[in-house]
């Protein structure tokens, strides 16, 4: 197994986020910085399909009707089937 590096960063928060924080972690019962950690891996990845989903939408409107669209036929079954 390899050995993640682990970085500090330095969070200045206001003071109502902190205490709502600080009152979750409590309630968990878990340390407030791997919430912390968990919460901002979750908006990253929710970030990446973001601008995937916009990177698909994006070529998908620049291919319709070329070559590099998708098949009519099958197009169309999908269609019927949603």
């Amino acid at each position: 197994m390899t050995r993640q590096t682990i970085r500090n960063l330095r969070v200045p928060l206001p003071e109502e986020t902190y205490d709502q924080l600080k009152s979750e972690s409590n309630r968990a019962h878990r340390p407030a910085t791997t919430l912390a950690r968990e919460a901002i891996s979750h908006w990253l990845e929710e970030r990446r399909r973001s601008r995937l989903a916009g990177d698909i939408e994006t070529y998908a409107r620049e291919h319709a009707n070329t070559d590099a669209d998708l098949d009519a036929d099958l197009e169309r079954a999908t269609l019927m089937l949603a």
